[in-house]
């Protein structure tokens, strides 16, 4: 009966949308076209290179890693500093965008990962990117850059073990279900150090094939940029080697199929919030329905509602890697402060209204909510900090 309420209720909302719409409104109508322009440079510069790789690692995570791997670095029972160090870390590393990291983020919660550790990832994976602190100091200031690193790495430490606090009456129900684990009576299909190349293998694919234009053309970030394609080649020959001489027929397909059952559970969900994003807010230079006017005159000064603004603003825009840096050289030109620019920075990557929904599907509402409320304020609170000593 409750299914049947709640999908009354989205027909119904979706029906008066529909009737109510101003179609004949011309920002209306831009905002239709910039919904389904971001959805096609969303689908050409992250589906391929970006979110297939993504997703053939968290197929691999879900088969071929054993449950009693992940959960002896990230379980409830595990070394916390270790736990949330690694995954704290894990986002230096991969430099994804917060949709990429969806995949990685279900595929290791779903075989045993401690919520405060996986939470820790998932904030991560798109906030501690090397290249967009270096872009951030270089564009917007050294004092930016640093705040913008010590923030990320802060908070993917505290996000994780707030998460952990709040929810451990479950957390402890889950240690208690995984007691009867005996790691030492799983038997690994083949040595772990097979199953842990392959998967950085892949991981080498999705950092190399995604490695961004440097700011400097010259010095080893540019040298990597200018031979990604062939450091990319060498490791998906390694990976076919790995494929053919370690892993059987059936394992594969079991791959594939575990691949498969994360692109379905994920794609739809993230495609919808790009198109809604798009909407409401536009590609950068370009309107949406919320006219960008407006959010340049209420992000001015460093006031708490200016910083809580910039924060929330933040988690529901979608930031492709590194674009978020012109962005807010755009809007500190139009008068946003610098709290509220760096609230920005550290909600902004690291959330978004497509991850919100994926996060939701993975999550629950309660536990996705949580972690959102937990972003903003802390993001509100350092921007208030940094905005007064500035």
């Amino acid at each position: 009966m409750n299914q049947d309420r709640k999908k009354f209720a989205v027909i119904l909302f979706v029906f008066l949308v529909a009737y109510y719409l101003p179609v004949n409104s011309v920002r209306v109508r831009g905002a239709f076209i910039e919904s389904f322009a971001m959805l096609h440079e969303y689908a050409r510069e992250h589906v391929i290179f970006c979110l297939v790789p993504a997703f053939f690692i968290a197929g691999a995570i879900a088969v071929f890693v054993s449950q009693a791997s992940v959960m002896k670095y990230f379980g409830p029972q595990a070394n916390k500093l270790l736990s949330y160090t690694v995954a704290s870390v894990s986002g230096a590393i991969l430099a994804v965008c917060s949709c990429t990291v969806l995949p990685l983020f279900a595929g290791i919660y779903t075989r045993g990962a401690g919520l405060g550790p996986a939470v820790s990832f998932l904030y991560s994976g798109p906030a501690i990117n090397v290249l967009a602190i270096i872009l951030t100091a270089r564009v917007l200031g050294f004092e930016m850059g640093v705040a913008r690193a010590v923030g990320a790495i802060g908070f993917a430490f505290i996000v994780g073990l707030l998460m952990h606090l709040i929810f451990l009456k479950e957390e402890k129900a889950k240690a208690r279900d995984l007691e009867a684990f005996d790691n030492n009576a799983v038997q690994e299909a083949r040595p772990l150090w097979k199953t842990t190349t392959h998967v950085a293998i892949m991981i080498g694919i999705l950092v190399f094939a995604n490695w961004g234009r440097p700011v400097v053309e010259s010095g080893l970030w540019a040298k990597v940029y200018m031979a990604k394609w062939v450091i990319s080649g060498v490791l998906m020959s390694m990976l076919a080697l790995t494929l053919l001489s370690w892993f059987e027929k059936d394992e594969l397909r079991q791959w594939v199929s575990a691949t498969w059952e994360f692109a379905k559970q994920i794609l739809p969900l993230l495609f919808g919030g790009v198109l809604v994003a798009g909407f409401l807010l536009g590609r950068p230079g370009h309107e949406g329905v919320i006219p960008s006017r407006v959010v340049e005159s209420l992000v001015g000064g460093n006031s708490l509602f200016a910083n809580f603004f910039a924060a929330v603003s933040g988690a529901f825009m979608y930031f492709a890697t590194l674009t978020e840096v012109p962005i807010l050289q755009g809007l500190i030109g139009s008068g946003m402060g610098k709290g509220p620019a760096l609230a920005l920075l550290l909600a902004g990557p690291s959330l978004s209204l497509p991850s919100m929904l994926v996060i939701n599907s993975i999550l629950g509402f309660k536990k996705t909510a949580t972690y959102v409320v937990i972003v903003v304020i802390l993001a509100t609170v350092a921007g208030l900090v940094y905005g007064s000593i500035r």
